[in-house]
């Protein structure tokens, strides 16, 4: 399940697709613009011309006339831009347009792998594009509050939608104010909204270019048996991308068959991560003494240190079965 050959090389035919659907956008605004305004393309090729004179000038050192060709180059440039702005567009409309700005959609930066292409790998070998329908429909823009009933309320008398109102604003604000180091433990009974709330989390940090491996507890101890048991089968990637990655969302943590082995893969990888500063989202339907009693007393240590949320009020998927018969 390691990214191999074929998995690296159609990646990077991703990136060459980008950059030339880009450059193309670009050519295309930059000869329309061209046509209906022919004075742009002059002002470009005098602003070459002369930029080279410039250039010319300064190496030989005449600084005077290096001066004037600058101040003529400003004159063209600061012409352009009114035509641009008279006709309705910006200097920016005529540079490219890149799907990520922090690598100009070459996957790299300074030689090392950007988050967009960390992310692209996480995608390709953990097949998470089964994710990108879900987003679409499951995210913040879509979390309807409603389903939460102002008439059930807890042991401090706040009600489930004060509550899960609550909630909702304070994985907001990680999310708005993600800085890699925060942890999230999301608890409560089955149906109240847990994981779409994940998802919510998923599709914001995605849009803000972190990097998310989205797994459930039985998918993440599977990554750690193939790793122990299967070495032949795998070179250590998915493991890593586990540790690495910015923001790990664990879903339905309890309802994996818990054992020794798996007791303490779930604990090294929390602790690894709070070690490293990493991001962790937990979902789980058990209650914190379930967590106490299910993992081991330092596994519930880890977890505690987390910012932890709990959601409760009427299972939301017989709601929607009900209201769609």
């Amino acid at each position: 399940m390691a990214l191999n050959n074929s998995q690296y090389e159609r990646i990077m035919r991703i990136y060459s697709d980008r950059q030339f659907e880009n450059a193309k956008r670009r050519d295309e605004i930059k000869s329309r613009l061209y046509n209906e305004y022919p004075r742009l393309q002059k002002i470009d090729e005098c602003v070459a011309s002369e930029s080279l004179k410039a250039s010319k000038e300064a190496l030989s050192g005449n600084l005077d006339a290096m001066v004037s060709l600058r101040t003529r180059v400003d004159a063209l440039k600061k012409e352009k831009e009114d035509i641009l702005r008279k006709a309705g567009y910006s200097l920016e409309d005529l540079e490219t347009q890149y799907s990520c700005p922090y690598c100009k959609d070459t996957g790299f930066i300074g030689g090392k792998p950007c988050r967009c292409f960390k992310q692209m790998v996480i995608d390709t070998v953990y097949s998470q594009s089964r994710l990108s329908g879900v987003l679409d429909k499951e995210n913040f823009d879509t979390f309807n509050i409603d389903f939460y009933s102002k008439d059930i309320t807890n042991e401090d008398n706040v009600t489930s939608y004060d509550n899960a109102l609550s909630v909702l604003g304070k994985c907001k604000e990680f999310c708005d104010n993600f800085k890699g180091d925060e942890n999230i433990l999301l608890y409560g009974s089955p149906g109240v909204g847990k994981t779409f709330l994940t998802h919510c989390i998923a599709r914001s940090l995605l849009d803000n270019m972190h990097s998310v491996l989205y797994l459930t507890a039985d998918e993440l101890v599977r990554v750690f048996e193939t790793e122990t048991f299967d070495k032949e089968e795998t070179e250590g990637f998915e493991s890593r991308a586990v540790y690495d990655v910015d923001a790990l969302i664990i879903d339905d943590l309890g309802t994996e068959f818990v054992n020794s082995f798996t007791s303490a893969k779930i604990f090294t990888c929390i602790n690894e991560r709070l070690l490293r500063g990493k991001s962790t989202i937990i979902s789980t339907n058990l209650s914190l003494q379930d967590l106490l009693d299910i993992y081991s007393e330092r596994t519930f240590s880890r977890i505690s240190q987390f910012r932890i949320l709990k959601l409760f009020g009427s299972d939301i998927r017989i709601m929607k079965q009900a209201l769609s018969n």
